[in-house]
């Protein structure tokens, strides 16, 4: 499985972002994906995932309201959304894909990961 995860940049407080991940190497509508997200000095933590069908979204608490999960399974593509953006979201963004039809916070359920896109937010 190869995951691409592109679309971050420099962005200043308030604008928006919007990251894309392309996936291949198995049936993407059979699994779950998620956003995650590093900052320098941090642990990765969780920022978003979304079903196989896309029924079904979570949220950190932190970016719910500002960032939308969303997933095309005909172009195998799960897109994040992020407005209103603030200083403490920069991070390096990954795309994960998860093990099961499902998706949870628990960054252990997701079995490949993609590269990473640096986000970026000036005050």
């Amino acid at each position: 499985v190869q995951l691409q995860a592109s679309g971050g940049g420099l962005v200043q407080a308030g604008g928006s972002l919007r990251l894309s991940c392309a996936a291949s190497g198995r049936t993407f509508s059979d699994y779950g994906m998620g956003w995650f997200r590093q900052a320098p000095g941090k642990e990765r933590e969780f920022v978003a995932a979304i079903s196989s069908s896309g029924g079904s979204t979570y949220y950190a608490d932190s970016v719910k309201g500002r960032f939308a999960i969303s997933r095309d399974n005909a172009k195998n593509t799960v897109d994040l959304q992020m407005n209103s953006l603030k200083p403490e979201d920069t991070a390096v963004y990954y795309c994960a894909q998860h093990r099961a039809n499902w998706a949870t916070t628990q960054p252990l359920r997701y079995d490949f990961w993609g590269q990473g896109t640096q986000v970026t937010v000036s005050s």
